[in-house]
């Protein structure tokens, strides 16, 4: 696909790599609406994009704030063409994780894009054309050590994702699925000292694990495959190799990595 001329909408735009990626958009000529929770931060992105971009606040989860997203992008530039379901969460731990942050990794990390793709689906499939990006991770091929949540629900953006381009690439839809490692955002470094001890172990796992890349490098990868139409976004190529020697002999991949675990504490 080539995003000139295209309208696009990206969640959890206002910092990151939703706004590298917004950001991207606009300089290969697209028109964007930025989204984010935190209303200011979408708009100062949209802001330094002048007549290319608009902004909107609200939870990427909310049925009512994609529809609200999809009806600012089709009133202000025209049917949408592209959704980048970026928006995450990374809170969690163990097993002993509280039921509210399950429940708000569940909402964010996956059921943000399912109700997405239930609102843009059938327009995309009336038209034979559309292109849904999702953020997953490569926790979502392999795992992540320290969070629960962020694993769980990462492996299963990655499997809707599958789902969607099996079902609908014959009715013109395409997907993409991005799984970085390490990338410089506040999700891997939060501010302050707030950090639990289960986040600084997840940190950790993530930073020896392999280069931490910025959000700009990352989203420059990411129109590079939207460009090719390609499914798997890998910014960090290693990571194939290690999800193929997960799949050729999985128990020694986990006790591999349970000694990666310890050398971690």
């Amino acid at each position: 696909m080539d995003v000139a001329g295209k309208v696009a909408i990206v969640t959890g735009g206002g910092g990151g790599i939703g706004a590298a990626i917004a950001h991207a958009l606009v300089d290969a000529g697209a028109r964007v609406v930025v989204t984010d929770l935190d209303e200011s931060g979408a708009r100062d992105v949209a802001g330094s994009f002048g007549d290319a971009a608009t902004a909107l606040g609200g939870d990427a989860s909310s049925d009512d704030h994609i529809d609200a997203a999809v009806r600012l992008a089709e009133s202000t530039f025209g049917p949408v063409d592209l959704y980048f379901a970026n928006a995450g969460v990374g809170l969690g731990g163990g097993v002993d994780t509280d039921e509210a942050v399950w429940d708000l990794a569940v909402d964010v990390n996956l059921r943000a894009h399912i109700r997405a793709t239930r609102r843009l689906i059938p327009d995309w499939v009336e038209r034979r054309t559309g292109y849904f990006v999702s953020t997953a991770s490569a926790a979502g091929l392999l795992t992540q050590i320290g969070n629960a949540p962020y694993s769980v629900t990462k492996h299963a953006a990655v499997g809707f994702a599958e789902w969607l381009n099996i079902t609908h690439f014959d009715d013109g839809v395409r997907v993409s699925c991005l799984c970085p490692m390490g990338v410089d955002t506040k999700l891997l470094r939060p501010d302050g000292d707030s950090a639990s001890e289960e986040q600084r172990l997840m940190q950790r796992a993530v930073e020896s694990a392999g280069a931490v890349l910025t959000p700009g490098a990352v989203a420059a990868i990411v129109l590079e495959a939207v460009a090719d139409e390609r499914f798997l976004i890998l910014p960090h190529p290693e990571v194939l190799d290690m999800y193929r020697q997960k799949g050729a002999d999985y128990d020694r991949w986990l006790r591999g990595m349970r000694r990666y675990q310890t050398s971690l504490r």
